[in-house]
Order: C-alpha cells, then structure tokens, then sequence
C-alpha cells in the first residue's frame, strides 16, 4: 500500500495508486486526486514569484484509466500580470483531461476586501456522514468526512480530509491538496442514491475559481445539486478553508439511467 495517490515515474510520467480509484468505474481514476496532481504540475511550470492560480479549468473527454500516464504543461497566453496556463493528461494513446488556469498577479487589496459568501459551521461542529459510504473506490475510502447538521438530498454542508501526500515522497501544498478533493462535491449532497436501479450523474468538467490561496487540510463544500428535466444536472458548491469561503466550484452533469 502507498501513502500516495501517484508516484513520480519521471519525465513528466505518473502512475496511480489504488487511492486514487474512481466510483464509477474500479479500472478509472476518480478525477478528484488528478484534478490536485494537474494542479501541482501548473504550479510547477515556470512559476513567478507574486502570482497566484485564480482560474482551474478541467474538461474530462472520456474514461480516466488507472496505471501510468503522462501529464505536460505549456503556456498559452504569456503576460507579466496575466498568463494563461495549460496541461493535459494523456493516457492509453488518449488525451483523458485537458487542464486550464489562469495565473493573475496577487495585489494589496486589503483596504477594498470584502466577501459576500456566508462561513459555514467549522468539521468541529460536524457529525459522521454515512451517506458517503454508498460510493465504492478507493478514492472515497481515503476521505474523512463529517456533515453539517440540515443535510438533505440536493442541499448539503461537509467537510473532508485525507491522510495521503498528493505524490510519494514530496510535500503536497495546500491549495493542491484541497483542490484534489474538490471533485467530490458531487457525491456528498446527491439528489438520488447512488448504484443499484438509480440513475448516474456523472460531471464532465470541474470549474474553479479562487480569489485567495486556501490553507490547511480540511475542505468545506456548501453544496447545492439541480437536476433538469432534459438530463442535464449542476452541482454548484462554495469551497471553505478554516478560515472561511476561499472561492466557488461548478460541475456539469450527464444524468441518465443506470
């Protein structure tokens, strides 16, 4: 067993581990822990002092596989204050998921600062969530989860951690852990439960806006889940640090029959 979800195989190569197992699918990664890998790896490109990830951008174009796989990163848009960054992930002869951020210059904004996103309860005033139990994979089972009291199908506040470094042998900063969980936000409010005869909702992109750098460990969803008449669903959560709100996550859902 790893303490990671990927190792580092070099060269801009990687590979999963069994804690990055999706919940669709036991062959698939969950794309929540490479969501946090591609992260790191836009960190990692040509960094500046001064500036700061604002914009995550990820369209997920068919099945994540597990195993081996190669991630590079480019710029797009070069600017002094404004650059536009990309990476994808390719896997069996595949692009699997095309990654894009914009990096903007931090500021002192200190004297105009001012957030409209109400705090939610902290994991302390938090309970055991069962409702997570439902999903399968090797990437829920590394989650610590606690629920905010009021919880419903469609409507939810949670909070989650995980023990494992993002890869083997290297620290995982703290907007690349948080981030490698965000895609969750999907399972912990779901509208219907999930397996059996239900239906599935699987998201094909993950959108992430920040407007500041998040700390710590614990990631707070305040999660709202619609449904459409037309199979088209959306799952809209604002993202917490201890601290407070740091920015907002949507999911655009494919849903139909199991």
């Amino acid at each position: 067993m790893h303490d990671s979800f990927y190792r580092d195989l070099g060269d801009g190569r990687f590979a999963s581990t069994v804690h990055a197992q999706g919940a669709w699918n036991p062959r698939e990664q969950h794309m929540a822990p490479i969501s946090g890998l591609l992260t790191q790896c836009l960190l990692d490109h040509e960094p500046r002092a001064g500036m700061q990830l604002s914009r995550l951008s990820f369209d997920i174009l068919g099945m994540i596989p597990e195993g081996e796989f190669e991630i590079s990163t480019t710029v797009v848009r070069p600017g002094r204050t404004i650059e536009l960054l990309e990476a994808r992930m390719e896997a069996a002869g595949r692009t699997a998921i095309i990654a894009r951020a914009w990096r903007l210059s931090t500021q002192d904004t200190v004297d105009v600062a001012a957030i409209e996103d109400p705090r939610i309860p902290g994991p302390d005033e938090a309970g055991p969530h069962e409702g997570m139990t439902a999903w399968p994979g090797g990437f829920i089972r590394s989650l610590e989860v606690r629920v905010v009291p009021g919880h419903r199908p469609g409507r939810g506040q949670v909070w989650i951690r995980n023990p494992f470094a993002m890869l083997d042998g290297r620290r995982t900063p703290d907007v690349v852990r948080l981030v490698g969980m965000m895609d969750a936000a999907n399972g912990i409010a779901s509208r219907v439960t999930p397996g059996g005869e239900s239906w599935m909702f699987p998201n094909v992109d993950l959108q992430i806006h920040l407007h500041r750098e998040p700390a710590g460990e614990w990631l707070g969803l305040d999660t709202r889940v619609t449904f459409g008449a037309n199979g088209v669903g959306l799952t809209s959560s604002v993202v917490h640090d201890l601290a407070g709100p740091f920015g907002r996550l949507e999911q655009i859902l494919t849903i139909r029959k199991l």
